[in-house]
């Protein structure tokens, strides 16, 4: 798979983020993968984002693609064969407004895309999103404005310390097509910029008890949101178990 530099706009993406019980975690997570801990537990969320001029380097931007998107990620760290700890996401699944992603995905470019309706209403500052998965895997309701107070309650102290933590997450593995291999995938922004996101309302099935998180085991942490950042993808090879 020989992905070529896509250079695309982040028009919103707004970040879920669950702090979940290591036990709860740990299924989701295939080797060489382990959870990533942050004040003594896992961290484990949901990114909803909307993608525009989406193309190669090079290509002009009204010849890009535009989608929305769901990427379910958890905060994981491994080691490689010569000993070094690397960290990143592990991203369990994904799902897209776009027929192409969902094509491409894992052919194209690296992880493969479930198709799933969105229903968006975005004022700026006060956005209603419901996204439902084809397959009937995954729903998720979330509605809430930017801005507002940090959570007293989150693992992190401040703005800052979440924001640093998610922007060293840049690398990404996915399951591919061949078994116990992991393509990865390299996020590169030119403007990283995020503030807290005011969660109002939130149902999201990907973290209850059907899909292995008890009452208690997974609970919101914080929420963030960003505009209008320019990015890049890059491939990052294949990790092996």
């Amino acid at each position: 798979m020989q992905l070529p530099t896509i250079h695309g706009l982040i028009r919103r993406c707004i970040m879920i983020n669950y702090r979940v019980d290591s036990v709860a975690i740990a299924r989701h997570l295939p080797l060489p993968f382990r959870q990533k801990c942050i004040g003594g537990v896992a961290l484990a969320g949901i990114c909803l984002i909307r993608l525009e001029q989406i193309r190669p380097v090079g290509f002009p931007g009204k010849l890009g693609l535009a989608s929305e998107n769901a990427a379910y990620r958890i905060a994981v760290e491994w080691t490689t064969d010569q000993g070094e700890i690397r960290e990143g996401v592990y991203i369990v699944r994904r799902d897209t407004s776009s027929r192409f992603n969902h094509w491409a995905g894992g052919r194209v470019f690296p992880g493969e895309h479930g198709l799933a309706t969105f229903e968006v209403e975005d004022a700026i500052h006060r956005v209603r999103l419901a996204m439902h998965s084809r397959d009937g895997g995954v729903s998720i309701q979330v509605e809430g404005r930017s801005g507002g107070d940090w959570p007293a309650d989150s693992v992190f102290p401040n703005l800052a310390a979440a924001s640093q933590f998610y922007e060293s997450g840049s690398l990404g593995y996915s399951c591919s097509a061949r078994r116990r291999q992991f393509d990865g995938l390299i996020l590169a922004t030119r403007n990283w910029c995020v503030e807290p996101f005011d969660v109002g309302r939130l149902e999201s099935s990907f973290f209850t008890s059907t899909n292995g998180f008890p009452t208690g085991t997974a609970e919101l942490d914080h929420a963030l949101v960003m505009r209008d950042i320019e990015h890049e993808w890059h491939a990052a090879g294949r990790l092996s178990a």
